[in-house]
């Protein structure tokens, strides 16, 4: 038997609905497998700056540092959109990645076979499959790079952002990736810009030193713009994929939507060994069917699974919610989201009673 503590950030919008279905599947977990999990809410994001002015409050920041690892919901909505760019709720996410020092982001694409009929692309390629692990450096790049800013130059308005990495960043980075490989099927592949940028050249060295390390791991390289077109054109070609935080960001968007459904997918945000691991699901907030029973919880309830796999190494938990979600999903059971003629249509709260069930 295992006790933990986990900090629970509902968030906004559709967040409070998905985590909460996330927290039931925890207590099932707990009874199963003899664990106690204590669970520690907090504000975060607009709800945040709602009851105490800031997307990510001191006290917040003390319960996730105090805890064993941190799951939550989307933040934002048109509520804060006008707010001071400096405290909008993604602010909060951008702090508590920074104090959680969470600087590999781990996001899976993959594609259930149940949900084949939902993928974008044409069947011949679906049928090759797509399961896909993109690790994305979290906390350095253009999002964090200084000097950043608007200035007034010559008479004119001038907007810059300085992309930046040091080696460090790129190694540790680039090293969560081999792992991550090594436990998959042997082949990364490290996009950069190498043929433009200074930064991608660094990076594209650093990585292919790493990679020394590790024999066992086929490395390629790969433009950002090539990356792009194959992973439509080819998905099934990639395993693992290491890239910056600025093309990670829209790599993983990508692959997220290729698969059919953005509320499918989980996501990992980790670093190091005495730090939380963060995890939430990739969809946004939703505002517009908030509070509507009709959001999809997978994408959190699969970030769960992630959350006993990587930070309480549960392997065994997580396997279980892993095969609650396919299960539930072979039976023919679906959100809106992924509603097709001739499923079983349920809402929120229905399908992750399921999931539950099934687990």
């Amino acid at each position: 038997m295992g006790s933990y503590k986990i900090a629970v950030l509902p968030g906004d919008g559709i967040g409070p609905e998905v985590v909460a279905e996330a927290v039931k599947v925890l207590s099932i977990v707990g009874k199963k497998f003899h664990h106690s999990f204590d669970l520690r809410y907090a504000d975060f994001g607009g709800a945040a700056i709602d009851s105490s002015g800031v997307p990510f409050p001191p006290a917040t920041q003390e319960v996730c540092m105090s805890s064993d690892a941190v799951l939550f919901g989307a933040v934002g909505g048109p509520k804060w959109d006008t707010l001071d760019p400096a405290i909008r709720p993604e602010k909060g996410l951008l702090a508590l990645r920074k104090a959680a020092g969470a600087f590999a982001n781990l996001r899976p694409a993959k594609l259930f076979s149940e949900l084949a009929d939902a993928c974008y692309l044409r069947p011949d390629i679906v049928a090759n499959g797509i399961d896909i692990l993109v690790v994305r450096e979290l906390i350095g790049d253009v999002y964090f790079g200084e000097p950043s800013g608007i200035e007034v130059r010559d008479g004119e308005r001038v907007g810059f952002s300085n992309m930046i990495y040091a080696e460090h960043e790129i190694r540790r980075v680039a090293e969560v990736a081999f792992e991550t490989a090594m436990k998959r099927g042997k082949r990364l592949c490290s996009v950069d810009k190498a043929n433009v940028l200074a930064v991608s050249r660094l990076w594209r060295e650093v990585v292919t030193e790493v990679a020394k390390g590790y024999p066992e791991v086929e490395l390629s390289h790969m433009y950002v713009d090539n990356a792009a077109m194959q992973l439509v054109r080819n998905p099934a070609a990639f395993d693992v994929i290491v890239t910056g935080n600025l093309f990670g960001d829209i790599l993983s968007d990508e692959a997220a939507a290729i698969t059919g459904s953005i509320g499918m997918l989980p996501s990992a945000s980790v670093g190091g060994a005495n730090t939380p691991g963060l995890y939430e699901p990739v969809h946004g907030s939703a505002p517009d069917i908030a509070g509507q029973n009709l959001a999809n919880p997978v994408a959190t309830i699969l970030s769960l699974a992630m959350l006993l796999r990587y930070s309480l190494n549960l392997s065994a938990e997580a396997d279980a919610v892993e095969a609650a979600v396919a299960a539930v999903l072979a039976k023919g059971y679906r959100t809106g989201d992924i509603y097709r003629d001739g499923m079983k249509r349920v809402g929120c709260t229905e399908m992750g009673q399921l999931i539950c069930d099934a687990v």
